[in-house]
């Protein structure tokens, strides 16, 4: 897997016959005390150096993936559009740099229906964003999450379930990543021999969870399955030799995991 084009939104990769385009949607800016040490307990004069702070927040990167395999575009997730933070809802100027043409966005899947993912479905302007997308797929134990969203009311019924252990296409499997939300879910694709977990928010904090993985976010649904998926996903990274694209990584939030002492380390490609 190596990259082939970047820029300030963007970057793109092939992976064996197929390109992946991360897509950054833009940042936001968090509370310390978002992070959760074991027992629920957040950190405070205790948070390590590593950590870098801006303004006294942490900031995480908001990122999408395509995955292109020639004829049409399969999009991981899309951003958050102008449902939140005014530093995010960037995805249409992501997908214009990149140079891919929204028609060609057939298939939109969602890791979660957290704000933060779902609403780039519809552009500001109230305009859908994807004007010939086909197929909507939601984790099944989210569809009535998905539901409850008013601003995204005209998709309701087009969304469609899916669960761990379901294929679409020829190249992508997905695996259960449950515990951020009960049907947060990890797309992994395949080919040519390379393979990557598109992970959605199983790392918001990446100076901080990869070196210390039992750390918890206090928007996790349930803490301890979130920090069960976190592990497993970890170890399947690093021991299958997968690369990981993450919602939260660091932009392009594109690269590798190793182990490294008794927790791993996060190496971008």
């Amino acid at each position: 897997m190596h990259r082939i084009t970047s820029g300030e939104l963007h970057s793109t990769y092939t992976l064996g016959d197929l390109r992946i385009t991360a897509l950054r949607d833009g940042y936001v800016d968090m509370p310390v005390g978002r992070l959760r040490q074991r027992g629920a307990k957040p950190f405070g004069d205790d948070l390590p150096e590593q950590v870098p702070l801006f303004g006294g927040q942490l900031r995480l990167s908001v990122n999408a993936f395509a995955i292109d395999d020639g004829n049409e575009i399969i999009l991981i997730d899309t951003g958050a559009a102008n449902a939140w933070h005014p530093t995010m809802g960037r995805l249409p100027q992501a997908l214009d740099e990149a140079g891919i043409d929204v028609e060609k966005v057939r298939t939109v899947c969602f890791t979660h229906t957290h704000l933060d993912h779902i609403h780039g479905l519809v552009l500001a302007d109230g305009r859908d964003a994807f004007p010939r997308l086909a197929r909507l797929l939601v984790p099944r134990q989210e569809l009535g999450l998905f539901r409850t969203e008013a601003r995204l009311k005209r998709f309701h019924e087009m969304a469609q379930p899916f669960e761990a252990g379901d294929r679409l296409g020829t190249h992508v499997d997905i695996i259960g990543a449950h515990g951020h939300e009960v049907g947060h879910s990890c797309f992994r694709v395949s080919s040519g021999g390379e393979h990557i977990l598109i992970w959605g928010d199983t790392v918001h904090v990446p100076s901080l969870q990869f070196d210390r993985p039992e750390v918890t976010w206090e928007f996790d649904e349930d803490q301890d399955q979130a920090r069960e998926s976190r592990l497993r996903l970890l170890a399947l990274a690093a021991d299958d030799h997968c690369f990981v694209a993450g919602a939260h990584l660091d932009s392009p939030g594109i690269g590798r995991v190793v182990r490294s002492g008794g927790g791993f380390r996060f190496e971008p490609l």
